[in-house]
């Protein structure tokens, strides 16, 4: 069965918004739907299993990896997280859209896998603003802020190779370009 529904990928670097973005869009725009991802990391607080992320043991990831139950997976900051396959899968070909928030190896990954993607870079409008943000979460110590930064620093060098970029500089504003590029793709 052919696909009928479109795939965006959003991706960026660590603290740049990628997750309030997607809230905020998929919130606003009729008939998108978000691809819940899987991780071993422990929840954040206030994050819920199956809303936010599948938390998943390093056994069960495993044993999804193992069945080849993930369209791309990656270790990042120590984690895994993995993209489910049968759910992206049998959404598209149902004609759902989808919004994936996944990491800048992760868009490459699926962009690779499935050329139909629409891959669009989140950028921040500095990196001393994504440092105060990764800072206000609360959620890394020193070592790993330093860590995200740096692959920051590589990761906006892959900014080419997306569709579409958007600055996150303030959200609403963000998220009305993010919008913007939805509705053209899909009225296109």
């Amino acid at each position: 069965m052919p696909i009928k529904g479109k795939l965006f990928v959003i991706s960026g670097p660590s603290g740049v918004g990628k997750d309030t973005l997607a809230g905020e869009v998929i919130r606003t725009q009729p008939g998108l739907k978000r691809v819940v991802t899987a991780t071993t990391r422990p929840p954040r607080k206030g994050e819920v299993n199956g809303t936010n992320y599948w938390f998943l043991s390093a056994d069960e990831f495993d044993q999804r990896i193992s069945s080849n139950g993930f369209l791309e997976w990656a270790t990042v900051h120590g984690n895994r997280y993995g993209t489910p396959r049968k759910e992206i899968e049998d959404s598209l070909r149902a004609g759902m859209n989808l919004l994936l928030a996944i990491d800048v190896q992760g868009a490459k990954t699926i962009k690779d896998k499935m050329r139909e993607a629409v891959t669009i870079f989140i950028a921040p409008p500095s990196f001393k603003e994504l440092e105060k943000r990764l800072r206000g979460r609360s959620t890394e110590n020193e070592r790993e802020i330093a860590a995200r930064i740096k692959t920051a620093e590589t990761e906006i060098e892959h900014l080419d190779a997306y569709d579409y970029a958007v600055v996150n500089a303030e959200i609403r504003d963000a998220a009305a370009d993010l919008r913007g590029i939805i509705t053209t793709v899909l009225d296109g």
